[in-house]
């Protein structure tokens, strides 16, 4: 008479399976953050890159990718060269332009909060000749105070940059705020805010062309134009203004888009993403590989669970499920503790750089089937090799 077929229901497979978990928790526990340490690292790594790459976008779109500023190709010694005097009219004419501001850089002036200050001390702030079109070529707003008109262009005053403001230790116009200029005194009349794209404007005290050619000698010259194209044109427009800037010469003039900075992060963090992606995958190996091992001496160390369970009639393939799901539960709890980790590490990280948190769900998805697969995998050789114990080998040697 033949015995009757082995059976294991789906309701017992899950006590059997986690006996191994449940008599070594420490052993378990080290397997699972094995793990989880890999999936958190590609899961914070993929996080913290879309919220950083969201904030770069963010500000490419309230930026605008359409500045272009227009300079000498030849600059020499890091200061800006000269430009034809009609560089600023030519290019506000050029098809595509929608706005244009001309400016110079005035060699050999320097800035102080007072003329008892020595001349030694520089403070690395520039002087520039403005036209009044800047705040709107640039987008860039008061802080406070008032901008350059076509009266006050021919008198002593002038607008700080944010960041010269800061350094000459001006935050308000609530008093007679004076700044020594050139060797004389200059009213300040206005303090912008902080510029993005064009920083040389920040640490710049900016002056009107009537009194940049009284008490300066200013000869009309520009060295920096910036030019707010048409966004669908910038690209033909960048290509005209050499021409428009200096038609004898348009070798000589350059032409760049300050956005391309922006854009330049997006590409190097995705670089760094693939590599940390990387590490995090070498990591998730290494948690598989302790998985393994810890299966492998689960089955050594359980011999005797083994041979009794087939000499009372277990089929061999409820051994190996047996083994297949308790490392498939390793790995299923250290992928989702690996996702709750990486998803922590991300809002930290965003919050502290003042970004908006953005978890991907696929990452989280990924995460947790890669660990799957990962247990999986790992527990195929220890389960095959306990299902192919005899029972009487497997009781001999326990």
């Amino acid at each position: 008479m033949s015995s009757p077929l082995s059976r294991l229901r789906l309701a017992d497979l899950l006590p059997v399976a986690t006996i191994g978990l449940r008599t070594r928790p420490g052993r378990a526990g080290l397997s699972v953050l094995g793990v989880a340490i890999g999936i958190a690292a590609m899961v914070a790594v993929l996080g913290v890159t879309r919220s950083s790459q969201a904030e770069v976008l963010a500000q490419l779109d309230r930026l605008g990718t359409n500045l272009l500023t227009v300079t000498s190709a030849d600059p020499r010694g890091g200061e800006e060269q000269r430009l034809p005097s009609a560089a600023g009219p030519s290019t506000a004419r050029t098809e595509g332009v929608l706005a244009a501001s001309a400016t110079a850089q005035l060699d050999d002036l320097h800035v102080y909060r007072s003329d008892l200050v020595p001349a030694t001390q520089r403070g690395g702030l520039d002087v520039r000749v403005t036209d009044t079109a800047l705040p709107s070529t640039l987008d860039a707003g008061l802080l406070t105070g008032v901008f350059l008109d076509e009266a006050t262009a021919n008198y002593p005053v002038v607008v700080l940059g944010f960041e010269a403001a800061t350094v000459l230790g001006i935050a308000d116009l609530s008093g007679d705020d004076r700044i020594w200029l050139g060797g004389r005194w200059y009213v300040v009349v206005g303090i912008l805010e902080q510029v993005d794209l064009a920083p040389e404007i920040d640490r710049a005290a900016l002056i009107g062309a009537g009194t940049a050619a009284a008490d300066f000698g200013w000869d009309g010259h520009p060295t920096r134009v910036y030019v707010r194209a048409d966004t669908g044109r910038t690209a033909e427009v960048a290509s005209m203004l050499p021409r428009a800037a200096n038609p004898q010469a348009p070798s000589r003039v350059s032409v760049s888009r300050p956005s391309d900075v922006l854009s330049a992060r997006l590409a190097v963090a995705d670089a760094t993403t693939s590599l940390f992606l990387g590490l995090g995958a070498v990591a998730l190996l290494v948690g598989g590989i302790g998985i393994a091992n810890v299966m492998v001496i689960s089955v050594l160390e359980r011999r005797g669970e083994v041979g009794l369970r087939r000499a009372l009639g277990a089929a061999r393939r409820h051994v190996a499920a047996q083994f297949v799901v308790e490392s498939v539960l390793l790995g299923a709890v250290g992928g989702g503790a690996g996702v709750l980790l990486g998803a922590a590490v991300t809002v930290a990280l965003a919050q502290n750089r003042g970004w908006q948190p953005i978890i991907p769900s696929v990452a989280a998805a990924l995460g947790l089937a890669a660990a799957l697969l990962v247990g999986t995998v790992a527990g195929l050789y220890p389960a095959l090799r306990a299902a192919r114990m005899a029972p009487t080998e497997a009781l001999r040697t326990a």
